[in-house]
């Protein structure tokens, strides 16, 4: 559980690693994630629009490098993102 009215940081750690995981989804390879880190920036006020972005920073064989943001809609403003290891398995 969060503070009042505040998404706690483990569901907002959880979009994080959903949208990274997303980019081998949708060419259909199955991955999971071997390592991650997190960096908060602000906190995500509960009902707030966000944006996930995910996208690839480097891929070697089966092992791709990903960063994930997610972004609150109504000013850019970055809220969290996050940098991590997925290796597929396919």
């Amino acid at each position: 559980m969060g503070y009042p009215g505040i998404t706690h940081g483990g569901i907002v750690f959880s979009l994080l690693d959903d949208v990274m995981a997303n980019w081998w989804f949708i060419k259909g390879i199955n991955c999971f994630t071997a390592k991650a880190e997190v960096r908060y920036r602000e906190q995500l006020v509960i009902g707030t629009p966000v944006r996930l972005e995910g996208r690839c920073i480097k891929q070697k064989g089966r092992l791709a490098i990903m960063e994930g943001r997610v972004v609150r809609v109504a000013d850019e403003a970055v809220l969290a993102e996050s940098m991590g290891h997925f290796m597929a398995w396919q």
